[in-house]
């Protein structure tokens, strides 16, 4: 098996690994994942539905739940298309995944909005994230064929403004998940995944004075992927959605008629169980059983770590950034994530820039990280943008 195939499969491996995480669990040395001291990864299907698909979030370290909306505001805070101006607009995002280790993974992204009256905006958008072909062999390498790996994520949103500063927003997804192509995992005949979520999400901006300048400050938090378990097998084990909560504050300076500047700070955690840890006979020594329902799982996900306090506050990610615009036409934009090395060790610089003229908009980013720690080092980024009708 070339380098490349062994990669994707190792990419479609982690994918599946709710499926088996109760087994792999059990085998798990003791002594390890204790109290922090180690890894302890929170597993959940469908990663992809957690990056960052435009441009512009993933230039500014996959900040934005409250900075100024624009026709992607629906991946990472539905509320804010409330707040767009224009009347209607659409946008188109592509990045190449995970390049640096294999060449034909991606992720596109296409999202639209309309503004029905003065306080009530809807919008539409598809996610699609393709692994590239796969070449399938047997214990004894011989052929099973080739196949293309896929997921994807459909939503419908709907968000309301109430007054000049605060909206409402919710998205309903709809997610198919079709990753082994019916083989036989485990003695068990796989299946495409499929399950509905939904996202819950506020938004609040306020003009005022802000240390001596003109300023915008605003504050957003998004709940998202709120939803039913997704298995891969008939009577398999359920595994949870990654349902996450993504909180922060923006402060946007206008300095005068030709300068702005946006400095964000966003803070995410994952409403799921904890790993806990086993003996070597599969008994829980530490933490909490992870088999349980979807709302005991998000409220539980607050005390279930088996290192206790200390150990939930690792699993809180850190997202900062600064965005600046010259005269509404020119923007370049910088950010940092931060997640802690226990639990998946994702530390990266971002940078971009962004180019508006009349109802076009072209954004770029790129990531900056050392490729021998991290398979995201030299991630792109490209979203077109179309804003249409007039100001509101």
């Amino acid at each position: 098996m070339s380098l490349r195939n062994l990669v994707r499969l190792v990419l479609c491996i982690l994918c599946l690994l709710p499926v088996s995480a109760e087994l792999f669990a059990q085998v798990v040395p003791a002594g390890t994942q204790t109290n922090g001291s180690e890894s302890n990864n929170i597993i959940t299907a469908v990663p992809f539905l957690l990056i960052a698909p435009d441009a512009r979030a993933g230039s500014m370290g996959d900040a934005g739940v409250a900075v100024q909306p624009d026709a992607n505001a629906m991946s990472i805070n539905p509320a804010k298309l409330a707040f767009l101006d224009k009347q209607s607009g659409f946008a188109l995002s592509y990045s190449p995944w995970l390049k640096s280790l294999v060449p034909d993974i991606n992720l596109a992204y296409l999202s639209g909005f309309y503004r029905l009256d003065e306080v009530s905006t809807i919008g539409t958008s598809l996610r699609f994230f393709s692994l590239g072909e796969i070449q399938f062999v047997d214990v004894n390498k011989n052929d099973m064929g080739v196949y293309s790996p896929n997921e994807l994520a459909l939503d419908f949103t709907y968000a309301r403004r109430f007054g000049d500063s605060f909206s409402l927003g919710t998205s309903m997804r709809y997610i198919y998940s079709n990753l082994s192509s019916g083989q036989v995992s485990m003695g068990q005949q796989t299946r495409p995944g499929s399950a509905v979520a939904v996202d819950i999400s506020a938004y609040y901006k306020k003009n005022t004075i802000f240390l001596g300048k003109d300023a915008i400050l605003s504050a957003g938090t998004n709940i998202s992927n709120i939803g039913t378990k997704i298995s891969y097998t008939d009577g398999g084990i359920k595994n949870f959605l990654p349902t996450n909560l993504k909180i922060g504050g923006a402060s946007t300076f206008l300095i005068d008629d030709y300068n702005q500047f946006t400095f964000a700070l966003d803070f995410n955690k994952l409403l799921v169980p904890t790993q806990p840890v086993y003996d070597q006979s599969g008994q829980i020594i530490a933490g909490k059983d992870p088999d349980r329902s979807v709302p005991a799982g998000i409220f539980g996900s607050f005390t279930d770590a088996p290192g206790g306090f200390k150990e939930e506050l690792k699993e809180v990610n850190i997202a900062a950034a600064i965005e600046y615009w010259y005269n509404q036409q020119f923007a370049f934009r910088a950010g940092y994530f931060y997640e802690n090395p226990i639990k998946g060790d994702r530390r990266y610089f971002t940078v971009g820039a962004g180019l508006k003229y009349n109802v076009f908009n072209i954004d770029f980013s790129y990531l900056l990280a050392n490729t021998q720690s991290s398979p995201l080092a030299n991630t792109i980024r490209f979203t077109l943008l179309f804003n249409m009708g007039d100001n509101k």
